[in-house]
């Protein structure tokens, strides 16, 4: 039969162990841990290892320190008009003591909810439907610091209070979809309208720049139409002038040719009367012809016919 002791040893060693083990805590971030001793508070662990007196100090509570959020189920509320709705809300809270909301008050979150559903009773009581509907700033506002008041015996700061939903009652809320319904369509009429007014106006608007522009082209034709014909004109008086010029030059050379040729009396007579031929080919009647050709009696015979030729009635005087 084995002894008894040894293996009592080895037992109490092992429970020795575990004791130790359960006696070292370590406190998580954003936790703290009420510790008691000897059913009395003692002290608040906060971020680290721990040593806990076995059978003499125990973990009270733990506490988270983060921000954390509540729903609560719709209260009913009445308004100062004697209208019955449902309100449910949000809060957002932070336990800020330990040892208050460890110690403070039994149950927090049930005692919030009941401040909450309190609180809201009286905010709303003192409005109407109306206000109710279009005041959830001032609602929101005021529940936050009369909650936040109230709960900071209890270690607990309030950061935000939201209302959810409001629910008025359903033949109230009929009544105002109607109300906004008819609402929209009122808007759309008037935006129908607008929109009707300001196409007509951009209408009359683009034929107006139309018209504006039809005038300018057409004054911008008629300039560049005047321009054109003026720069013809001038073109065709240049050409007229250059002929005139040409023929001018062409008779100066003429005359430089036959003064170098240095041409008898003869010559020039000649060249006189095929002037005169020339000019008998035209519409006179009357020609006169100098004394200097009546020598060249043969000449003046020919020229004679052709004058007769040309124009029978015509007469002939002589110098």
């Amino acid at each position: 039969m084995p002894p008894i002791l040894p293996i009592l040893i080895i037992i109490l060693f092992v429970l020795v162990i575990i004791g130790l083990f359960q006696c070292v805590k370590v406190v998580q971030q954003s936790q703290a841990f009420v510790v008691e001793r000897l059913g009395a508070f003692s002290t608040v662990w906060q971020v680290g290892m721990h040593f806990k007196v076995p059978f003499i100090e125990r973990v009270a509570k733990r506490v988270s320190l983060k921000e954390q959020v509540v729903d609560f189920e719709p209260q009913p509320v009445i308004t100062r008009d004697n209208v019955t709705m449902q309100i449910d809300s949000v809060i957002y809270f932070q336990i800020t003591d330990p040892k208050l909301y460890t110690y403070g008050v039994e149950r927090p979150m049930m005692a919030i909810e009941k401040l909450t559903a309190t609180t809201l009773r009286n905010i709303i009581g003192d409005l109407d439907l109306e206000q109710t509907l279009t005041s959830r700033d001032h609602i929101n506002t005021s529940m936050r610091s009369i909650l936040d008041e109230a709960t900071d015996p209890w270690g607990i700061k309030i950061n935000r209070v939201e209302l959810k939903n409001i629910m008025p009652p359903q033949d109230i809320r009929e009544a105002m979809e109607k109300q906004m319904r008819a609402e929209r369509e009122r808007r759309e009429a008037v935006l129908q309208a607008q929109g009707q007014k300001e196409s007509q106006i951009l209408v009359a608007e683009g034929k107006k720049q139309s018209a504006i522009l039809q005038a300018d082209a057409n004054k911008q034709a008629k300039i560049m139409e005047a321009e054109a014909e003026k720069q013809a004109r001038i073109m065709a008086a240049e050409a007229e002038a250059e002929a005139i010029m040409k023929v001018q030059q062409a008779t100066a050379d003429a005359i430089k040719l036959i003064n170098a040729a240095a041409p008898g009396d003869a010559v020039i007579k000649i060249k006189a009367l095929e002037a005169f031929v020339a000019a008998a080919n035209g519409k006179a009647t009357k020609i006169i012809i100098p004394s200097e050709l009546q020598g060249l009696a043969g000449l003046a015979a020919g020229a004679k016919t052709v004058f007769d030729t040309e124009d029978p009635a015509g007469d002939f005087y002589k110098k």
